[in-house]
């Protein structure tokens, strides 16, 4: 019995407990199902109020759409009225041109008649000319050329000696002012350099300290006198200048080569073949060090660059070689610094007329070994290394071998012309000089009407008397024209000539 109350009492238990479950279970259900009602609840809301946010601000865009719909539609009908006065103002251009041109038209139509009648006109006057000319010839006698060769004669002999005078006075102001010109250019240009000018020939002399050396310089039987010009090319002359002999030879190199040998065997007091060998090499091996400093010095000198070293060794040979006893290294430079003085007064280039100034006798350095004029020579060596041919075309003409192609080329001529022609710089054999002299004096006495005529101021002046019943005064000054033109097509002469032509009248009566 109590084993079954208590079995009871717990079924009572777990009902209960199992009631308290239920309970809990339904309680925690309707607290869910609550919760869940106020989460959907708060979604509804909130999209309501997205819905109503999404409506406010796509009416707001509409509103903003019409307004820019508004604007563009005011831009565009803005931009319809400027086109519109556009074409209002270009269609009465339009009508205002097409009047002009029928307007033009019709002047041109005016002026074709008009010069239709003008050609018509003209071609009546020209009949009515021609014909008044046939009848002036057949009245007179001659025809137009002749008339007009008559009326020039007439008027040139009742005008003549006016015409001389004005031609006179014409060729004097002329002659003023480019002469004043001129002087003014070249006394610029000279005044800007000094170049001294050493006077030397084909002869070289060595001092001797005393005059028992020429026999051991001879040598027996003139065996070391053999060896040195065998070695050197040149000859030696011993004679009887006491204390000296004389180194002879056309090559200034090889001369001065051979000079430099007898100075070193002269201070080394042996003098024999072997030793004879030695010295020329080592002559040979200093002169080709100073021809190549000399180059340089030179180069410095005249403020050239960038020149190939080989024209350098060949410009240094100049120092040795003279033309009329002018040396030609020194020639070179002062024709460089005269070229570059004209050049800069006449706005010529000045770089280019340096150094063609400096080159153009670079062809001399060789002219001893290679045949051709030393013009040719030089333009040949300027090819090969490469010069420009702006050099070479104004160093080629300065002996007017070629033609001037440039002011430059000019330029250097007139410099050389200026360097060789100057007092001091060359001189000149008496046989030459005399030669001169007489074929200028030929030359003058070759025209007709000539009574005497004397070359005066060493050349540079000849003067002539003409027959004054033969020649006229406007007959002179064509004469010395032509006289002038003949010497500078025949003579071969530095600097310029003038020429005098002399006409003397002279009146002779008795008083009785």
């Amino acid at each position: 019995m109590f084993y079954l109350e208590g079995y009871q009492l717990l079924l009572t238990i777990m009902a209960a407990i199992a009631v308290g479950s239920l309970a809990g279970y339904f309680g925690r259900q309707s607290l869910a199902r609550r919760e869940a009602d106020s989460v959907e609840t708060k979604v509804l809301k909130i999209i309501e109020e997205a819905k109503d946010k999404a409506k406010e601000i796509l009416l707001a865009a509409k509103n903003k759409a019409v307004e820019i719909l508004e604007d563009a539609k005011k831009e565009e009908q803005e931009h319809l009225r400027i086109l519109s006065r556009s074409e209002e103002r270009l269609e009465k251009k339009e009508v205002s041109l097409e009047q002009k041109i029928q307007e033009l038209a019709g002047d041109k139509k005016v002026l074709e008649q008009k010069v239709n009648e003008v050609k018509s006109l003209k071609t009546e006057i020209e009949g009515i000319k021609n014909e008044q000319f046939l009848k002036l010839q057949k009245v007179a006698g001659f025809s137009v050329d002749e008339a007009k060769q008559q009326l020039f004669q007439r008027i040139e002999e009742e005008s003549k000696a006016e015409l001389v005078e004005k031609m006179r006075k014409f060729e004097e102001l002329n002659k003023e002012e480019l002469d004043k010109k001129a002087r003014d250019i070249v006394i610029l240009s000279i005044q800007k350099i000094a170049v001294s000018q050493a006077v030397e020939t084909t002869t070289s002399i060595v001092n001797l300290p005393s005059d028992e050396l020429k026999g051991r310089i001879i040598g027996r039987e003139g065996r070391n006198i053999k060896a040195i010009e065998q070695l050197c090319g040149v000859e030696i002359i011993v004679d009887d200048t006491p204390e000296a002999i004389i180194v002879s030879g056309f090559d200034p190199v090889r001369r001065q080569i051979a000079k430099t040998m007898l100075d070193k065997l002269i201070s080394d007091g042996r003098i024999h073949p072997g030793r004879i060998e030695e010295a020329f090499e080592e002559s040979r091996r200093d002169i080709a060090i100073k021809i190549k400093e000399l180059g340089e010095t030179a180069v410095y000198e005249v403020g050239l660059t960038a020149l190939n070293p080989k024209i350098v060794q060949l410009m240094g040979r100049l120092r040795f070689r003279t033309s009329y006893g002018q040396n030609v290294l020194l020639h070179s430079i002062e024709v460089a610094h005269l070229a570059a003085g004209i050049a800069g007064e006449i706005g010529a280039d000045i770089a280019l007329a340096k150094k063609a100034g400096f080159l153009h006798d670079i062809g001399k350095a060789l002219d001893h070994e290679i045949e051709g004029s030393h013009v040719d020579i030089g333009v040949n060596i300027l090819k090969k290394f490469n010069v420009s041919e702006d050099v070479i075309a104004a160093m080629k003409s300065h002996h007017e071998d070629y033609p001037y192609e440039s002011i430059e080329a000019i330029i250097v001529g007139v410099a050389d012309a200026i360097s060789a022609s100057r007092p001091g710089a060359r001189k000149d054999t008496l046989e030459n000089y005399i030669k001169r002299l007489t074929e200028l004096e030929a030359i003058a006495n070759s025209f007709e009407g000539i009574e005497k005529s004397f070359a005066i101021s060493a050349g540079r002046e000849i003067r002539i008397f003409v027959k004054p019943d033969k020649i006229d005064d406007l007959g002179s000054i064509k004469l010395s024209k032509q006289i002038a033109e003949k010497i500078e097509e025949q003579l071969d002469y530095p600097g310029e000539i003038k020429v005098h032509v002399i006409r003397e009248t002279r009146a002779v009566d008795y008083a009785r």
